[in-house]
């Protein structure tokens, strides 16, 4: 898994731009992205209460790295009534679940850069 294997969920110029290159910096960034997927995603269902929270927390991590299909997602879902809340929902899901697989070959190529340095 590699650069290459980007499916553009992750716009990686957001994330370079914000650290400057520093590749142990956006390393970390990616990571608390996953951090917050793991912590928040399970509340991303029409009868848990704090949907709302998380899909609010994930739209603002999601534009951190450049996850902007996420962010958008989310944002469709945030005002969403019950009638078409599990919709919106899992769409969120399904964004998350590409923004998390270009974000494990980002950090992938991140650790093979610095193997080589």
């Amino acid at each position: 898994m590699s650069r290459r294997d980007l499916s553009g969920a992750i716009d990686v110029s957001v994330l370079e731009t914000f650290t400057q290159g520093d590749s142990a910096l956006a390393d970390e960034v990616l990571g608390l992205f996953q951090e917050q997927a793991r912590l928040w995603s399970p509340l991303l269902d029409p009868g848990e209460a704090g949907w709302k929270d998380a899909v609010h927390t994930l739209k603002g991590s999601a534009a951190g790295v450049g996850a902007r299909a996420l962010a958008e997602a989310c944002a469709r879902a945030e005002p969403a009534g019950p009638d078409i809340l599990a919709g919106r929902l899992e769409s969120v899901r399904d964004a998350l679940d590409a923004a998390l697989a270009d974000v494990a070959a980002w950090r992938h190529e991140l650790m093979l850069k610095s193997l080589r340095a």
